[in-house]
């Protein structure tokens, strides 16, 4: 049985797209299934996507979070006979509530954190749902350990964190059964997903690396699906990513959701940079918001660190003090001074190099041995391996070295505990901290200092303690590696690496004047008691609706198979070139217009060879052989190459330089369509250039005809696009009082001539400003079609200041006086010509692949209203490859291109010439 779950090619491949209306009545019924085993497949209604007008409103809509664990504590029950559970009450996932709209409904899915007999789970899966609205996925133990400990700890962790395989016992080689393992566990996760996902109606929030593909399988089951992703660890620089084998399709699955997330902008700056080298993608930044372009869905960027939860760490402070814990610590430190570290025991916090700095700042300042101590705190963490062990190894030996060297009775320097602490007891200790000291050498966010600060404000209520409840203060030493450092301006950051530097600023922080910590401590207070958890979920939640408003203003579909699979979201009214709908207005028609562009439409874009094949020219000839069509290849290439490639096309009419020299056919001469014929200018952009390639490696300088180009395809797009930018400016100022533009395009920079020199007509559009509309005045009124020059938008609907009457091929040539040479201006002028010879074109065909290319689009649009085509004309504007245009039609590649003129080419009348007539009569 084949699943309809995924996308229908053959509805896709017929244009025929699936719509659905909404099923309310099912809205609030969770799909659920408990058996074990793979999941049934959703029959056709729910499978596909909606494609409803009206996007939901938040008001009642439903949050699914999906991450590796559930926010639940699970234990054994005394007697043996099942599991009890409760909220984890430190998790993260668990507190974003707070941030959501009161009546939205949130659901958890993820795996817990024991191991459930296969007999028990579907008792266990039906009392989590009804009790805690959470969902768990159960993963088999040959996928759990492959998956977890082996891809997600051995490949991705370290990874993301800077650490390169460089041998199989530092950091491991590369498995791809554990890459398989990584992507059956998401999958599984995403059929839990589905089983209580009203895809019209729920937002999904996808959490962390562990789920990095996850996107994909709900994106290919779901196209609408308002779903966003948020990267808890450090997203690594563009040369650590592209080591990874699987790199691109963890990239293309990330962009399968809506909007992706991120603590820091370097962490967002880095995944950017990994779009644009290795899928060609740019990102662009409007009113604030960041977004990729992605086959014609934005995929937003979202830059914001998560908090904490103030009344958490108020409620447990209160339990602190009622557990005496408090008191404890105060008596045991008395008279000390407290640093404090706490952190998870793995080899990225850093923990041995504030050792090293602690022992290094009692050697250079004695005062404060015997005073000060620093107390470790280790978290256990889940993992395992040889680098842990040795990391605990050398931890402890670092604490005895110490305490040895600079012990004394009754005081140790270092107090290192390794065990699990409450959250009750950390508060604690975070209460006797004089400073808490973050040394690690990567990490995503790191909670601890917002914690402290937090911590250190002291209670509210009669409860608050009195000492605590003093002066408010709290110094922080934080790594410039961990994403919280960029928030806390007024902590002392650091390079854990150089020790000694870590040193000293531990020495500043205690011994650091009364009145500046405290003013350091309300700077940190007021952006961490503001910029909450509740703030982050419910930002992050208003981006992703906004980031998907657009999801029932297209039409979208998927297209591809595995990790090449995305979305295409595209305007209703932007379909697929019918053949037989062309070829049959094609032979209908008796005045024919066709524009080609050359490169990616005719001709590949990565070709080698760019001489147009044997085929291509048969083609052309056959068209051209028709009296009835014009035909002209209209590309950016220099006339020479355009004229040795098409020498055998002898009817074809070639538009050079993108329309600055035109041809009819090959017996009549080149036209300039510019007055302008000073090309001095090229003298003065030709240095700047050259400079700027010789410090650019892969770029290149193409002189033209009419304009010169400086290219940087080849050259590292970072640094190329910086150059581009910069040789813009430089340009744009050197070339001030001459009369040219220069634009900068895709891995280009052109200086291109304004195309004519001031005339009284266009030194009148100059002095005004003004707007210039073309306009059909009545001739039985007396006027006639012309120019009129206003001074301002506002006066449009006034009398124009002034008045030129023209006629039709004048307007033309004014418009390439002030708006330059385009390829939209050589399809107005082919058209007015073939209307100045009774020919009004009734057939148009116009197909590209680039930017330039847009404007021959939205001339083609335009002419209709402007009566230089007829009426009834058919008209066929359209790009190659499906994405954002200002074309109606689209096709796939060059060789549906040709395909295409292929079927126009065998419906065309050949003429009869007279020695085929004499054969005939014979």
């Amino acid at each position: 049985m084949i699943s309809r779950s995924y996308t229908n090619l053959l509805d896709l491949a017929s244009g025929n797209f699936p719509t659905m209306g909404r099923d309310r009545d099912r809205r609030r019924m969770p799909r659920v299934m408990t058996l074990p085993g793979s999941i049934c497949e959703m029959d056709d209604d729910q499978a596909h996507s909606v494609s409803s007008e009206n996007p939901s409103s938040l008001a009642g809509d439903r949050m699914i979070v999906v991450a590796n664990l559930l926010p639940l504590k699970a234990k054994r029950r005394p007697d043996n006979k099942g599991w009890s559970f409760n909220w984890n009450e430190d998790s993260l996932l668990l507190r974003l509530r707070d941030g959501l709209p009161e009546d939205m409904e949130v659901i958890y899915v993820g795996s817990l954190c024991v191991d459930i007999d296969p007999i028990e789970q579907d008792d266990v899966s039906s009392y989590l749902l009804e009790k805690f609205r959470c969902v768990p996925a159960f993963l088999p133990p040959n996928i759990v350990e492959k998956y977890y400990e082996g891809f997600c700890k051995r490949h991705l962790w370290p990874l993301f964190h800077y650490m390169l395989p460089f041998s199989p016992d530092h950091g491991g080689r590369f498995d791809r059964s554990m890459w398989e393992a990584y992507v059956s566990a998401n999958k599984l996760f995403s059929q839990k997903v589905v089983e209580v996902l009203n895809p019209e109606d729920d937002f999904v929030w996808i959490h962390d690396y562990h789920l990095m593909v996850l996107p994909t399988f709900l994106r290919r089951r779901f196209n609408r699906l308002r779903m966003g992703f948020f990267l808890h660890s450090p997203f690594p620089s563009s040369e650590i990513y592209r080591t990874l084998p699987v790199r691109e399709e963890i990239l293309k699955a990330l962009l399968c959701a809506d909007i992706v997330g991120f603590h820091t902008f370097d962490y967002a700056r880095h995944f950017l940079s990994c779009c644009s080298r290795m899928l060609g993608l740019e990102y662009q930044s409007k009113r604030g918001y960041i977004g990729l372009e992605y086959y014609g869905r934005t995929v937003g960027i979202k830059i914001m660190p998560v908090g904490i939860h103030m009344g958490h760490i108020e409620n447990m402070k209160r339990l602190a003090a009622k557990e005496l814990k408090l008191k404890e610590l105060k008596q045991q430190f008395e008279g000390k001074t407290v640093l404090l570290g706490f952190d998870d025991l793995d080899i990225f916090k850093g923990i041995n190099l504030k050792l090293l700095a602690m022992e290094h700042m009692l050697g250079q300042h004695p005062k404060w041995q015997g005073q000060a101590v620093l107390v470790q705190i280790a978290n256990p963490t889940r993992g395992k391996g040889v680098d842990l062990k040795e990391t605990q190894a050398e931890i402890r030996e670092s604490c005895k070295r110490i305490n040895k060297q600079f012990g004394q009775p009754g005081y140790e320097p270092i107090v290192y505990i390794d065990r699990p602490i409450s959250s009750s007891e950390r508060m604690a200790y975070y209460s006797i901290a004089e400073c808490v000291v973050v040394t690690a050498v990567r990490d995503g966010m790191n909670l601890t200092p917002y914690e402290y600060i937090a911590c250190r404000q002291g209670m509210s209520g009669s409860e608050a303690d009195s000492d605590v409840d003093g002066p408010k203060k709290s110094m922080l030493v934080v790594s410039e590696f961990v994403g919280c450092s960029p928030s806390l301006s007024g902590a002392i950051r650091i390079n854990p690496w150089n020790v000694e530097a870590t040193a000293e600023a531990m020495n500043e922080a205690i011994s650091m004047a009364e009145p500046e910590k405290q003013l350091r401590h309300e700077k940190h207070y007021r952006y961490v008691s503001t910029h909450d958890v509740g703030y982050w979920a419910r930002s992050f939640l208003q981006d992703m609706e906004r980031t998907c408003i657009d999801h029932f203003r297209k039409r979208c579909y998927g297209i591809g198979l595995g990790f090449g699979f995305r979305v295409v979201a595209l305007d209703p009214n932007f379909r697929k070139l019918s053949i037989d709908d062309i070829e049959s207005a094609y032979i209908k028609s008796k005045s024919r217009a066709i524009f080609l562009d050359y490169d990616g439409t005719m001709m590949p874009q990565n070709s080698i060879i760019k001489s147009p094949s044997a085929e291509v020219i048969s083609i052309l000839n056959r068209i051209c052989a028709d009296q009835n069509n014009a035909v002209f290849i209209v590309s950016g290439r220099g006339r020479d190459s355009l004229d040795k490639w098409f020498s055998p096309c002898r009817k074809l009419g070639l538009a050079a330089e993108h329309g600055y020299f035109l041809r009819w056919s090959q017996d009549q001469e080149w036209e300039t369509c510019s007055q302008n014929s000073d090309f001095g200018w090229m003298h003065l952009a030709e240095p700047v250039m050259q400079s700027y390639t010789d410090s650019t490696d892969g770029s290149s300088i193409e002189k033209k005809e009419s304009a010169i180009v400086w290219q940087y395809r080849d050259a590292d797009p970072g640094f190329g696009f910086s150059q581009a930018k910069e040789m813009l400016d430089h340009l744009e100022s050197v070339l001030a009082n001459e009369p040219v533009a220069v634009k900068s395009g895709q891995f280009i920079v052109e200086v291109k001539p304004q195309a004519c020199i001031l005339t009284p007509v266009t030194t009148m559009v100059v002095s005004f400003l003004s707007v210039v509309i073309i306009q059909d005045f009545d001739s039985s009124n007396g006027l006639k079609t012309g120019i009129a020059f206003f001074a301002s938008e506002n006066d449009m609907k006034q009398q124009p200041l002034a008045m030129n009457d023209m006629t039709q091929q004048q307007i033309i040539d004014f418009l390439y006086c002030v708006n330059g040479v385009s390829k939209g201006l050589v399809a107005e002028k082919i058209f007015t010509s073939l209307m100045g010879r009774g020919k009004l074109a009734d057939f148009v065909l116009c197909i590209g692949d680039d930017r330039s290319d847009e404007d021959m689009f939205e001339i083609i649009g335009d002419a209709l209203s402007r009566n230089i085509l007829s009426y009834d004309t058919k008209v066929f504007a359209c790009t190659v490859g499906q994405k954002p245009s200002k074309a109606k039609y689209y096709l796939d590649d060059t060789s549906e291109v040709r395909f295409m003129l292929e079927s126009l080419a065998e419906a065309t009348i050949t003429p009869v010439t007279s020695d085929e007539e004499s054969e005939d009569s014979a």
